[in-house]
């Protein structure tokens, strides 16, 4: 019996170091404002998914920090594969671009008068 006894005071300090002083999952308590449509739509889905309102937004949080690290596409990558593929023109194209630019502003802002 005493064996037992023993046992059992090993268990209860076990479970002492391990659970109640053993690292335990930290959390966060946030403060969201949401307007009334909002709150029904995050409300509405919990319901539907049978879960609750903050497992909801963590997922949703979860959601957009992954999608987050995909960087939106620019107008450069769209066409990144045209740049340089004409040839044949001439090589001082860009040249005097400036000036031309002024020259067809001017043009319009007189007509305007």
């Amino acid at each position: 019996m005493k064996e037992f006894v023993r046992g059992l005071a090993f268990c209860g300090v076990l479970y002492y170091v391990f659970v109640m002083r053993g690292k335990q999952k930290q959390s966060t308590t946030i403060s969201v404002r949401l307007n009334d449509d909002e709150e029904s739509t995050v409300r509405g889905l919990a319901r539907r998914r049978k879960s609750s309102v903050s497992d909801v937004i963590r997922d949703a949080v979860r959601v957009f920090v992954r999608n987050g690290k995909e960087r939106p596409p620019r107008p450069y990558d769209d066409l990144a594969d045209l740049i340089g593929c004409v040839t044949d023109l001439p090589a001082d194209l860009s040249q005097g671009t400036g000036e031309r630019f002024a020259e067809i502003a001017g043009e319009k802002a007189a007509r305007r008068r």
